[in-house]
This record gives structure tokens, C-alpha cells and sequence, in this order.
């Protein structure tokens, strides 16, 4: 028998490994394609040069103007680029271009059309050319940050929990209680809005620089980290919770026959154990939390769904196709990620 589940388990490991060399050179072929198409590229120069007379006159006229006449847009989305001109006013021009594989083509309408929003779209979403706090960077750091400081808290709340001590194990439950029993809505609106009002003379951005003009929104992404960091720990706590009850209680009464403390049998058998059984609920913590990360637009923050938003708002719907195929790109990899781990601690030595 034992015999028969090593070769099992061979089969697996070398079937694994024939994935995940299929996976290698596919991602290779991809990013050396991408690399090749980088080096074909047009310039920016070349590809703002073909603007018409018309759009290169206003230009010129905007040197000498106060206010800007021409609205000038240059995306580069690392293998291709997209450049658009507009004139306002009854008589506005508007044109667009797009740089794929050494040649340039109009973008007004048709095919690349498309294209040329989709490369506008993803360049917004994710952030590219602005700080941290904007687009896809700060869905992935704000539900990065939630988890993993989270998951930490989560440790202790758990063994508050289900310690026979009431004066730990009532507070803990408590927090539990109320972070699971209320919306994460209202939670983000009372750490933003309430909190500076308890604490007079209190804001989230004067824990920055006042004179840098990102104050406000980094003031509001801390309130968010604060607030998710808070609803995580609660969810996590209690799978934590279910992981460690989850143990046989003869190992507890092992380690006691054995002589060890509660936190020598916690910490040296009985967690290491549940860590293994608390990775896959973890993993769908984290998805959970990155799709509910949409939620600080209620705070003034901009992330990939509020900037979908409000670019819908012009009526350019298709904004909505690259933001999903973003969450899904960002979801695979995370979700490959935790699968890796998975396998590495399901296997008992």
C-alpha cells in the first residue's frame, strides 16, 4: 500500500512539475514577445509628430496662451502607446494614435478605436505615471497591508477567544461581534469621520506634510488600512478559531502529559498544525477583501472600480472589460500564489 502511494505521489510531483514548466516557458514566450514588440515601438516624439497642421497651429497658439486650448493625452503601456489631441469649442478637433510593432495608426474610429481606449482605461487603472494611491496599486496595498497585519491581530484574538479566562476572552469576542455584525461601509465612515470628531483638533491629513498636496488622500488611505486592517482581523480570528479547534485534543493532552506550558503547546504544536488548514479560508479572505476594497470611494480614494466609474461616466461603458480582465489578472496571481503555499505546507513530514 505504501508502495502504491509513492509512486502516487511521484506521479503527482513530476505532473506538477511538467505544468509548471508548460507555465515557464509560455510566460517567457510572452514576455519575449513583449520585450521584441517595446523595441518596435514608436517614440513618443514620432507618434506626437503626427498630429495634423491644424492641431500643431493650436499648439503653437497655446505657448502664448494662459489657458490651454489642446488637450494632450500620451499613454505607453510598456509594448504599445496612444496619443489623442482635442480642441474645445463648436469647431473641436479631436484626434487619436496608437503605436503597435513599429507602425502608427489613426485611432479616430473603427478597430483601434477600441484599442486606443483600452490602453487609456488600463493606464488610468493602473496608476501608471502617479503615485501610490491611485488605481490598482492601491487595491493591491490596501488589501495587502489589511491581511497580513490583520491575519496577525487575528492570532490573538483568537486564542482570547477561546481562552477560559473571561476578562480576555469577553473583550475578544466582543470585537469579533462587532466587526463581523456591522457593514464595513459604516466602519470606514466612523475611523474617517468619527474619530477626528471625538479628537478635536484631529485630521487624517495632518499626519502629513500640510504642504504636500497628496495629504488628503494618503490621510484617507491610512483611515482605510485602519478600518479594513480592524474588519480582517475579526473574519481571521475566527477562522483562525476553527483552525485550532479543529486539532485533536489528544495532542493537547500530550503535550501536557509531556510537560509543556499552554504556550509552548500553542506555539510549538497545535498552531504550525492549523496553519496548514487556515491557508485556503485565508485565500478567500483575501479575494473577499480585494473586491471590497471598491469601497473607499466613499472616502475620496480611487481605485480600480471608482476610476471605471468615472470614466463611464462620459459614456465609454467599455472602460468596464479591462477593469475585469485587471481583477481577474490580479486574483490569478494571488490566488496561484496561496496555491503554492498551500501545497508546500500540506505536505507532513
Amino acid at each position: 500500500m505504501k508502495f502504491l502511494k509513492s509512486i502516487v505521489s511521484a506521479f503527482d510531483v513530476r505532473k506538477w512539475e511538467k505544468k509548471s514548466k508548460i507555465i515557464a516557458v509560455v510566460l517567457l514566450a510572452i514576455f519575449v514577445a513583449a520585450s521584441v514588440l517595446a523595441l518596435l515601438k514608436p517614440s513618443e516624439e514620432r507618434l506626437m509628430n503626427c498630429a495634423s497642421t491644424a492641431i500643431r497651429t493650436e499648439l503653437a497658439k497655446d505657448e502664448h496662451r494662459s489657458r490651454r486650448q489642446v488637450v494632450v493625452t500620451y499613454n505607453d503601456l510598456y509594448f504599445i502607446n496612444y496619443a489623442s489631441f482635442s480642441t474645445s469649442g463648436v469647431n473641436g478637433i479631436s484626434e487619436k494614435y496608437v503605436g503597435f510593432a513599429g507602425s502608427i495608426y489613426h485611432a479616430d474610429d473603427g478597430a483601434w478605436n477600441v484599442v486606443g481606449q483600452f490602453i487609456n482605461y488600463t493606464y488610468r487603472m493602473l496608476g501608471c505615471g502617479q503615485s501610490m494611491l491611485y488605481g490598482a496599486k492601491l487595491t493591491i496595498v490596501l488589501t495587502t497591508i489589511s491581511i497580513l497585519v490583520g491575519l496577525l491581530i487575528s492570532i490573538f484574538l483568537a486564542l482570547g477567544k477561546i481562552s477560559k479566562i473571561p476578562l480576555i476572552s469577553l473583550p475578544c469576542r466582543a470585537y469579533i461581534f462587532f466587526f463581523r455584525g456591522t457593514p464595513l461601509m459604516i466602519q470606514i465612515f466612523c475611523i474617517y469621520l468619527a474619530i477626528p470628531g471625538i479628537f478635536e483638533g484631529f485630521s487624517w491629513r495632518s499626519l502629513f506634510d500640510s504642504s504636500d498636496p497628496e495629504a488628503v488622500f494618503k490621510g484617507a488611505f491610512v483611515a482605510a488600512v485602519i478600518a479594513f486592517t480592524l474588519n480582517s482581523a475579526a473574519y481571521c480570528a475566527e477562522i483562525v478559531r476553527a483552525a485550532i479547534q479543529s486539532i485533536d485534543k489528544g495532542q493537547y493532552e500530550a503535550a501536557k502529559a509531556l510537560g509543556l506550558t499552554y504556550g509552548q503547546t500553542m506555539s510549538k504544536i497545535i498552531v504550525p498544525q492549523s496553519v496548514r488548514r487556515m491557508i485556503p479560508p485565508v485565500c478567500n479572505e483575501f479575494v473577499m477583501v480585494l473586491k471590497d476594497a471598491s469601497l473607499v470611494f466613499v472616502i475620496g480614494l480611487m481605485d480600480i472600480t471608482t476610476i471605471s466609474k468615472t470614466i463611464s461616466a462620459s459614456g465609454s461603458y467599455l472602460v468596464f472589460v479591462p477593469a475585469m480582465v485587471i481583477y481577474l489578472i490580479i486574483t490569478a496571481f494571488f490566488t496561484f500564489v496561496f496555491g503554492k503555499i498551500e501545497k508546500k505546507f500540506s505536505v507532513y513530514e
